[in-house]
């Protein structure tokens, strides 16, 4: 399949740019069914803002382990109809992965 240069426009700023036949080849070796619907640049901003996003740190909740006792951190708000565990004890707790 012989494939040619393609204007597209840019749904966050609205900039036309290309979509290389070089570009449109490799999406097609990878499976892609999709065009981009963002220019290099918008692409590069979004992905910074993603890997900035992940770098933040979480709330952190002190808790006692409902096993050992000990106070420890989760990073969710407890409820008190659940028991809450410290790292060790939730190992015992928790379901084997390869059951199935």
């Amino acid at each position: 399949m012989a494939f040619e240069d393609k204007d597209l426009v840019c749904k966050d700023c609205g900039v036309t740019f290309i979509f290389t036949a070089g570009e449109q080849e490799f999406y097609a070796e990878k499976g892609f069914e999709n065009e981009p619907q963002r220019c290099r640049e918008c692409r590069n901003i979004r992905k910074a803002n993603r890997n900035s996003q992940e770098g933040r740190s979480r709330e952190m909740f002190t808790v006692i382990c409902a096993d050992c006792g000990v106070e420890t951190q989760v990073p969710f708000q407890p409820t008190s109809d659940r028991p809450v565990y410290c790292r060790e004890c939730y190992q015992h707790h928790r379901p084997a992965r390869d059951q199935y």
